[in-house]
């Protein structure tokens, strides 16, 4: 874990649905960031929460 990271919980919409990815990040950009790297461009980020 990086210093001052925390963790996100991030609602994303895939093969039709609502999904639920936790990411540790240390903003919420840098949490959208990440989920965008794993998961393609092609997701759709719906919202970033701080857990």
């Amino acid at each position: 874990m990086r210093c001052g990271a925390k963790r996100f919980l991030v609602e994303v919409e895939a093969d039709g649905g609502k999904q639920y990815k936790t990411v540790i990040a240390r903003t919420p950009a840098e949490a959208r960031k990440m989920v965008r790297l794993k998961c393609g461009d092609q997701i759709h980020v719906i919202s970033v929460r701080r857990e």
